[in-house]
């Protein structure tokens, strides 16, 4: 059932699971849990839409490396950012979880063959077959390609989800439904709680931006709400330890990584038809929708010491051009108007207009483009960003509606990374040399002796990085490395989980959204396997002892307010 938190009058409540979000993270988990038996509870911040004065909360300071405004750098309600997911699903590769020795902090606790099973079961997650698409299924398919010497250039795809709504209110109508599940809107944790030996959770608080409050009591409790706030909370949770919950080797909230983007160079070619049908057009294989992009071989990581940074080929305005009135007007969309349900569609119509166009013209629109000189065939990075621990998320002084101390961000870029970017560039340029495909002219500021990442705002509609917040409680073996286990449990602590991109330990190229999924599932395993969770039905209590039958009388209201809104959505339509 859903109940707007803002209607209810209760000051404690009882559950058995206690998840903290409502993003692709908390609804993979929720539904394993209830597959597997368990009564939850799930608390998102927002509602069903955006609301400015909820999205206030996420603001915070940059005072590293330019990035996006932090209160636009993600969504506060129900779905969390996958609400403006661009669908793209890909699995990390099994170097990305080795430990690298010429990568500091670098290895997982866990290895890709107890991955792998996780992967397999989340693609019908995202209405994919099992398995990962292969560049041979693009060859079969009559697609040109280069035939790479795979030590030193990988090709590698993305697959796309066809359903570009799937962790919406509306998608989740089996969780409104079902009898052991209890999901709470503008519902916002505070602060977490436990007991005076500091080994396990006992509550959370909750409040509202309309005042109301309440304290939640579960067997376990997951934080599944994000890169920045799952680490925010941990660190604003003092009750018994002064730096904050899992923070004993002042770990929490450092190794902030993203998935960089830039300018990476040029490519000059008389095969330029064919790199950009193979590159720049999406493609259907193996019943999926894929699109090609190289990463350097592992050999080729290995010898030059470099990142399994990613990039692709495709036409992009130079970088001293005018950008195009399209493009503006797309920019525009996406990041000036409100996240709101209209603009959404607005922009979710935009680019389905813009796919069709692309798959009617292309690539005979970017070959006429790159022949009139108006654009041309860019290297576009997608970087995995090195683990670094001057990278970090930090609470800051300034204080939040809610009371909570707001986050400062210091994104930290550092020479791996530069250096893991000049070195695929080069090792692309060497092997279309060898295949007499073209020429790459590597961008200027690789060479520029500052060694400062430059971005680029004609390569991307997002040119700073993916909006992918990773490593903030990465997972080790040992509270000396990171944050949780190897299953998702807070070091120390009985009781206390975190899911989400803020346990990886590296990014490798890959978007983390299918990751996050597959660890979803793998920790809910874990709730289960390690019997902390006995069934119990949920309850509340007022000052009176008012039960969860008078609790539920809200019930109505609150269906009907989904309802609704599933109606304005079907309409825009």
């Amino acid at each position: 059932m859903h109940l707007d938190f803002e209607k209810t009058d209760f000051s404690t409540y009882a559950t058995d699971i206690c998840i903290v979000g409502g993003g692709v993270a908390a609804i993979t988990l929720a539904r394993r849990l209830l597959a597997r038996g368990r009564t939850i509870t799930m608390l998102e911040s927002g509602g069903v839409d955006y609301e400015p004065a909820t999205a206030d909360l996420n603001a915070g300071s940059n005072v590293g490396e330019d990035y996006y405004e932090l209160h636009h750098a993600r969504l506060r309600f129900f779905g969390g950012t996958t609400a403006i997911w661009g669908g793209r699903v890909a699995q990390l590769d099994p170097i990305d979880l080795e430990t690298r020795k010429w990568v500091p902090h670098s290895g997982w606790p866990i290895t890709m063959q107890q991955l792998q099973p996780y992967y397999d079961e989340a693609a019908v997650v995202f209405g994919l077959p099992p398995g990962r698409p292969t560049p041979d299924g693009l060859r079969q398919a009559g697609v040109t390609m280069p035939e790479f010497d795979p030590d030193e250039i990988a090709m590698k795809l993305w697959s796309f989800d066809p359903e570009s709504s799937r962790f919406t209110v509306k998608a989740c109508a089996d969780l409104l439904r079902h009898p052991r599940c209890t999901i709470f809107t503008h519902a916002t944790v505070t602060a977490i709680d436990v007991d005076h030996a500091g080994r396990s959770a006992t509550s959370i608080r909750v409040r509202s931006l309309g005042g109301r409050s309440a304290v939640i009591h579960a067997r376990t409790f997951v934080l599944a709400a994000g890169g920045i706030e799952n680490p925010r909370l941990l660190l604003a949770s003092r009750s018994v330890y002064a730096n904050g919950l899992g923070n004993d080797r002042d770990l929490v909230g450092r190794f902030f990584m993203e998935h960089p983007h830039a300018r990476g160079g040029k490519v000059l070619s008389a095969q330029a038809w064919s790199l950009l049908r193979l590159f720049g057009n999406r493609h259907t294989i193996q019943g999926q929708t894929v699109a090609a992009l190289v990463s350097p071989g592992e050999r080729a990581q290995k010898r030059e010491g470099m990142l399994n940074t990613a990039l692709t080929i495709a036409s992009r305005q130079p970088a001293d051009a005018t950008q195009f009135l399209g493009m503006r007007a797309y920019n525009r969309i996406k990041h000036d108007l409100d996240p709101s349900r209209g603009a959404r569609m607005l922009w979710l119509y935009a680019k389905k207009a813009a796919m069709i166009a692309q798959k009617v013209s292309d690539p005979a629109r970017p070959w006429l483009l790159q022949k009139l000189g108006r654009s041309e065939m860019a290297l576009v990075i997608r970087a995995e960003q090195a683990p670094d621990p001057t990278s970090r998320v930090t609470l800051d002084t300034e204080r939040d509606a809610l009371g909570m101390p707001r986050v400062r961000l210091d994104w930290r870029l550092n020479d791996l990374d530069i250096h893991s970017v000049d070195r695929l560039v080069h090792l692309l340029g060497r092997e279309l040399r060898r295949l007499n495909a073209g020429t790459v002219v590597p961008a200027d500021w690789l060479s520029d002796p500052e060694r400062r990442w430059r971005t680029d705002p004609k390569i991307s509609a997002h040119p700073i990085g993916g909006y992918h917040h990773m490593g903030t409680t990465r997972m080790s073996d040992s509270p000396a490395t990171g944050v949780v286990d190897a299953d998702g449990r807070v070091h120390g602590m009985s009781n206390l989980y975190v899911v989400g991109s803020s346990v990886f330990p590296t990014s490798g190229w890959a978007n983390p959204t299918f990751t996050i999924a597959a660890l979803a599932l793998r920790t809910a395993d874990r709730i289960v396997r390690h019997g902390e969770s006995g069934v119990v039905v949920a309850s509340s209590t007022r000052g009176d002892d008012t039960s969860l039958k008078a609790l539920c009388g809200h019930l109505a209201f609150d269906r009907s307010l989904v309802e609704s809104s599933e109606n304005r959505h079907h309409r825009g339509k």
